[in-house]
């Protein structure tokens, strides 16, 4: 990815440690946020030149449970931390039984090159609030680190979805998910009108694209639609 220039590197969701189904093993796996695995990261950050975003099992040790969390790491350390809000208790799933939720903290973005870079993961990616609040936060581009479990439709409700929060809020979104049998596949990276600028596919790989502020107001100003909303995203406490 730094060969071709790229300045963002996008992992899945889970990227430190992954089993399925879950089990003792994700708890002993887990880590801090200055364990290895984020240290290793800021490493290649360092050796790169780049700002990496992957999924973490972090440990929690009070509620017995781990988190999961996407950090953002460049150079300099650990630029943002988004833990997951909306848990996949969904298609016979149970995250919430090994995963603690995130709070409903402040939305979690970081600064690439002028560019306003916004997180959520998954699971948060069928609730259009999640993107909407990021995008209040300023962010021009939504990352979503995925496993995004297989299974009848899930792929097309994978890209439908994803194009959908890109069009929605007019804005890029960068997503990346695990390759079959794990998950989906088709990481992809959609510009602000819903086309699909770079994909992978279900083979492990780079998909590549610029993200231009330049086109994001080009299609503000076309269709205004964050401006003529009447509503904006209140949290509701669970």
């Amino acid at each position: 990815a730094a060969a071709s220039r790229a300045r963002l590197v996008v992992f899945p969701e889970y990227a430190s440690y992954f089993v399925d189904p879950f089990d003792e093993r994700l708890a002993a796996h887990a880590e801090p946020l200055d364990g290895p695995f984020v240290t290793h990261l800021q490493a290649l950050a360092q050796q790169h030149d780049v700002v990496v975003v992957a999924g973490l099992v972090e440990s929690a040790p009070v509620s017995g449970k781990v988190r999961n969390t996407v950090v953002a790491v460049a150079a300099d350390g650990v630029r943002a931390v988004y833990r997951k809000q909306h848990l996949y208790d969904a298609f016979g799933q149970r995250e919430s039984d090994w995963i603690e939720p995130g709070a409903l903290d402040a939305p979690q973005t970081l600064d690439v090159d002028g560019v306003r870079v916004g997180l959520i993961t998954c699971y948060d990616l069928r609730f259009p609030e999640s993107t909407r609040v990021v995008v209040d936060a300023g962010a021009d581009l939504v990352l979503v680190p995925a496993e995004w479990v297989r299974g009848p439709l899930k792929e097309d409700q994978w890209m439908t979805l994803l194009r959908a929060r890109a069009i929605e809020n007019t804005v890029f979104v960068a997503a990346a998910d695990h390759t079959p049998p794990i998950g989906v596949g088709h990481s992809a990276i959609i510009d602000p009108t819903g086309v699909v600028r770079a994909s992978i596919g279900t083979t492990t790989g780079l998909a590549l694209a610029d993200v231009s502020l330049d086109d994001v107001e080009r299609v503000r100003r076309v269709n205004p639609a964050l401006q003529l909303r009447r509503y904006t995203v209140v949290p509701r406490e669970i």
